[in-house]
């Protein structure tokens, strides 16, 4: 298959490559925990050299790709549940493909990012009726407005939070909390950004201008930014991956991650 479909990104947008990969290789496993048939289908399309990533990644880096789309799968499929017709903005959504394995055919999703994300995005997926993408930074107001009612609202933001400072984040979460009460928040969070750093992103080849910046080692420090913000629960990351195919080092390894919160998942509701 020709790959001739350019990747011109941004240094923080280029990461979305990461957990592409991460799901693409997971696919060819003989027994895959998540398949992904539309990120292999996006490897085999663009120009990219993987080399780097495909060297250098950890069992432990890759897989933790795989288990957070399971742990937000998861969190989204409880949360349309309850509320069948529910919005789902998805928060830098680079080539996620999140809304494929939980659409429940009433619900309206938007797939929020920055320019260059959306116009790649736009080769691989399409907008529909439900499905629907908004081309902007999240700390803009603009996107607020497209949204429409304001009721059943969970925000999810995968790979995103800690690549900006916490002073920002806590401003967006701030104004969140005032315009959409009763709406929830889910996002993934490291508390060692150093090994982050030396682990996932340089391993995959990205430079210093894609390192991550905010590291959250207490949850519940961010209830104090705003009495309308709750945390409703936590999850280590590797807590319910299969692990019987992993060998002695790497089961170790997940253990001491999850123990030291080196890789989560955290989900608020906004009251």
């Amino acid at each position: 298959m020709t790959k001739n479909i350019r990747v011109e990104l941004g240094n923080i947008q280029k990461t979305l490559l990461l957990p592409l990969w991460g799901r693409a290789f997971e696919y060819h496993k003989k027994q895959p925990l998540l398949i992904d048939k539309t990120a292999n289908e996006i490897i085999n399309k663009i120009s990219y050299d993987f080399s780097a990533i495909t060297k250098n990644i950890s069992e432990i880096s890759q897989i933790g790709w795989i288990a957070r789309s399971l742990i937000f799968d998861k969190i989204i499929k409880q949360f349309i549940k309850k509320h069948p017709e529910a919005i789902i903005v998805n928060i830098g959504c680079g080539l996620d493909t999140t809304f494929e394995r939980i659409d429940n055919g009433h619900i309206s999703w938007y797939d929020l990012d920055l320019r260059d994300v959306i116009e790649l995005r736009k080769k691989f997926i399409k907008e529909t009726k439900r499905r629907k993408f908004i081309i902007s930074s999240f700390f803009d107001n603009g996107w607020i407005k497209k949204l429409g009612k304001k009721n059943n609202i969970l925000f999810i933001a995968a790979g995103v939070f800690y690549y900006f400072e916490e002073s920002q984040i806590k401003e967006f979460f701030i104004k969140i909390a005032h315009l959409f009460p009763g709406s929830e928040i889910a996002f993934d969070a490291t508390s060692n950004i150093k090994m982050a750093n030396k682990m996932v992103i340089k391993s995959g080849g990205m430079d210093e201008k894609s390192f991550l910046r905010w590291g959250l080692k207490n949850s519940k420090n961010i209830e104090l930014w705003d009495n309308k913000i709750k945390i409703l629960n936590e999850y280590p990351m590797f807590r319910d991956i299969t692990k019987s195919n992993l060998n002695l080092k790497n089961k170790i390894g997940t253990f001491i991650s999850d123990l030291l919160k080196m890789q989560y998942i955290v989900h608020f509701k906004i009251i």
